[in-house]
């Protein structure tokens, strides 16, 4: 009988600069050290049956990570939180487990990620003028981006509307306190696609919204941070456990 157990996970501190390939081979140590019944792939190099929900980019936090594996035999939900978070590294805390029925994988499911971004705007007044520039640009129904890529050695330049990947945005009204010389460290709220049908990255979600206000934002230095994600049914998001 296949056994699915959904897991859901921190990826903070020094861990947010490991790749996704290297989180696959950290988890991978840590059940076989924790003697996890989990499943294997056949053939001459198996591989944990594992899936990990839209992994992050490099250099990005997240509160609410996710993701699904196969086990062998059914082991209590409790048993498996405390000896993975004893053989995991500070950083990655496995904060809650769920076996599910769901023949699809976490992957598959989920829709949209919900990022705090906190980026320095050096030529911005107030508050206000950012509330306006946001309302209005999102009024828009097309916002287009400029993406490049390269295939076989060739530039390719891509032109995408990316309206339909941006939900909500929101901003911290709190943060009036953080005004810094001419401008400001805003932290911003943002909903955005994240399936096979459309992923928007942070970085891009800057990237467009500088081009529109011309707001100097310094997209680089911007502290990311996912904070949950959320599976979207019949136009209603919620939470994949």
């Amino acid at each position: 009988m296949l056994m699915t157990l959904r897991v859901k996970f921190t990826k903070e501190g020094y861990l947010k600069y490991i790749s996704h390939l290297d989180m696959m081979r950290l988890f991978d140590r840590a059940f076989r050290r924790g003697n996890i019944p989990i499943r294997y792939s056949q053939g001459f190099n198996p591989q944990p049956k594992l899936s990990i929900a839209n992994p992050l980019a490099l250099g990005i936090e997240s509160q609410e990570e996710f993701m699904d594996i196969e086990l062998s035999e059914r082991i209590p939900e409790t048993d498996f939180i405390d000896i993975m978070n004893k053989e995991l590294p500070e950083g990655i805390r496995i904060i809650d487990v769920k076996y599910v029925d769901d023949k699809r994988i976490v992957s598959s499911i989920v829709g949209w990620s919900y990022y705090e971004i906190k980026v320095k705007v050096n030529n911005m007044e107030d508050l206000d003028s950012l509330q306006y520039s946001i309302d209005r640009w999102l009024r828009n129904t097309e916002i287009l981006l400029e993406r490049t890529r390269y295939k076989k050695g060739k530039e390719i330049k891509d032109i995408k509307n990316i309206r339909p990947l941006i939900g909500n945005v929101t901003i911290d009204r709190n943060d009036e306190n953080l005004k810094k010389d001419n401008g400001y460290v805003l932290r911003l709220y943002c909903l955005l696609k994240s399936n096979d049908s459309g992923n928007l990255k942070p970085t891009d979600f800057l990237k467009a919204f500088k081009e529109y206000t011309g707001f100097d934002m310094d997209i680089e230095m911007a502290d990311i941070k996912r904070l949950n994600m959320y599976t979207d049914v019949d136009g209603s998001i919620q939470s994949p456990m």
